[in-house]
């Protein structure tokens, strides 16, 4: 029993992993933490729903005009809604991702209601048997395209000057301005790419999710705990801080009680900030006065 509630917490926190991911990309390149990004993970999930099961276009071409129809929405979310308030304080910019949020699950509640849509399993691979423990196909690439993009991620991040240049604007915009860094173009891109990532989580996730329209809601608060867990900013600490939380869920449901993973992610919030707030991965800042 341990060895499978182990392998389903992987599982799971790999999905975990895929939307923190997502998130952490955006936050340490714009320093915008995005509280509408579980329903755009949820719209991209509908959109590739619309175009794989109502117009029948073909799995990879159906994902890969997902991808670039929730591109576009990234970079309409930047232009037309976060760069009139990018000089903003940051909680208006916060407050406006929830704006985002909204608009999104309740554009998604007009057209489909509350029903809860059935997405077929995208890849018929058999399952792995490990001795008595089983882990699905559909997990299985989850986990690989969670490993894929950290280590993408990461080597652009630290190894190619874009990269290090998108971090160094984050850090000082104005700066970056001066010395000739089209910041505006830099966000747009980031925001491109991040909702790029909640549209291939939403590929993937859908399926072993089901699909309705608050299914960001419950994805967002775990992704963010997993980013709490694991270091704001740092793209392994997401993955790890997912991972390490969906063992820790699954091995609570089966050893305490299955009611108890409801509030998991809260009292992981809860003891990380009040513990160590920097996270496993994350490095305290300390700011001179």
């Amino acid at each position: 029993m341990l060895g499978q509630l182990v392998l389903s917490g992987i599982s799971q926190g790999a999905i975990y992993a895929l939307v923190a991911l997502g998130m952490t990309v955006l936050y340490r390149t714009t320093a915008v933490l995005n509280f509408g990004y579980g329903d755009t993970f949820m719209l991209g999930a509908f959109v590739f729903y619309v175009f794989l099961k109502i117009a029948q276009v073909p799995f990879a071409i159906a994902a890969l005009m997902t991808i670039l129809v929730m591109i576009g929405v990234g970079l309409a979310i930047d232009r037309v809604l976060i760069r009139p308030i990018a000089a903003r304080p940051h909680l208006l910019i916060a407050m406006m991702t929830i704006a985002i949020s909204y608009l999104f699950r309740g554009a998604t509640r007009m057209i489909w209601g509350r029903d809860v849509q059935p997405m077929p399993a995208l890849f018929d691979f058999p399952p792995i048997f490990i001795g008595d423990m089983v882990l699905t196909s559909q997990n299985i690439v989850i986990m690989i395209a969670a490993a894929l993009l950290v280590i993408a991620f990461f080597a652009f991040f630290n190894y190619s000057s874009l990269g290090k240049l998108m971090q160094a604007a984050s850090h000082s915009p104005r700066g970056a301005a001066l010395i000739g860094v089209n910041v505006p173009l830099f966000s747009a891109c980031m925001w491109a790419l991040s909702v790029a990532i909640a549209a291939i989580a939403g590929i993937l996730v859908a399926p072993v999710t089901l699909l309705y329209p608050d299914m960001g809601a419950a994805t967002l608060l775990k992704a963010f705990a997993a980013m709490t867990l694991g270091g704001f900013g740092n793209l392994g600490g997401a993955v790890l801080g997912g991972v390490l939380l969906g063992i820790s869920e699954q091995l609570c449901g089966g050893y305490i009680s299955t009611s108890f993973m409801d509030i998991f992610p809260y009292l992981v919030i809860l003891a990380i900030l009040l513990v160590y707030p920097a996270g496993i991965l994350g490095r305290a800042e300390i700011t001179r006065v």
